[in-house]
């Protein structure tokens, strides 16, 4: 299913923040988007995290092919010695700016509860054709540790009104930097574009044209989306 012969091109935003893109990440990836269209019925709400939209798991065939391709050609660019366990599941951002919820306006990172002896790496492949659609952004924090715990804190327990008023971020996808946050760098969605990078780096998705998003999978901002959690290398563990 995937490229054997991949050419991988690492983007560095700063000293700190990177991204491994691959473009023709798929032999196939109109077979794989054909599959998927054919399932828009199976795809249901994300309930598990702060996702704006709705998902359908992987097949176990589809997870194998992306956790070899990881293995063999990905793995090694991180700090990810042994993989422990992976999640792939295909997703679409469907959630107009005025019904987010306030931990949904802010970027986020992937490593909540990923002990700190392990790593967790991302992924997400572009199955849509209009660009226009958004890739993916990355943030880092501006403010003091104190004040960055009470924003996310107060992001999930207050009312969307309460949390403007308090924070000045109204309902929308976050595309910029702010007054608690700074945009480090982006990559632009592409057709068959798979991009890599440290699940504890702050990222949103760039969502551009939220007036096109759609549930529906053949027009949709359609997104194979991979996390592998990793045993850290042993130089990192040491102290």
């Amino acid at each position: 299913m995937f490229n054997p012969d991949p050419h991988l091109q690492i983007i560095q935003f700063d000293s700190r923040h990177r991204c491994i893109v691959i473009d023709d990440a798929l032999v196939d990836p109109h077979g794989l988007k054909r599959e998927t269209v054919a399932q828009r019925s199976a795809f249901r709400p994300v309930d598990f995290n702060a996702y704006p939209g709705i998902y359908l798991p992987a097949s176990p065939e589809q997870s194998a092919g992306l956790d070899g391709f990881f293995r063999q050609h990905v793995r090694r660019l991180f700090d990810a010695r042994r993989s422990l366990h992976m999640h792939v599941r295909f997703s679409m951002v469907t959630l107009p700016p005025q019904a987010l919820r306030p931990f949904q306006r802010l970027c986020h990172s992937d490593n909540a509860g990923v002990p700190p002896q392990q790593s967790i790496q991302a992924c997400v492949l572009y199955l849509f054709d209009d660009a226009s659609l958004g890739g993916t952004g990355f943030y880092q924090a501006i403010r003091p540790a104190n004040e960055m715990s009470a924003l996310f804190n107060d992001a999930t327990r207050l009312s969307g009104e309460v949390f403007t008023e308090r924070y000045g971020i109204k309902p929308g996808y976050m595309l910029e930097s702010n007054a608690y946050f700074a945009r480090v760098g982006g990559v632009p969605a592409k057709w068959n574009r798979m991009i890599f990078y440290d699940g504890s780096v702050l990222h949103s998705g760039d969502i551009l044209a939220p007036a096109r998003l759609s549930e529906d999978p053949a027009v949709g901002r359609l997104t194979l989306n991979g996390f592998f959690t990793c045993s850290r290398n042993a130089a990192a563990r040491s102290p």
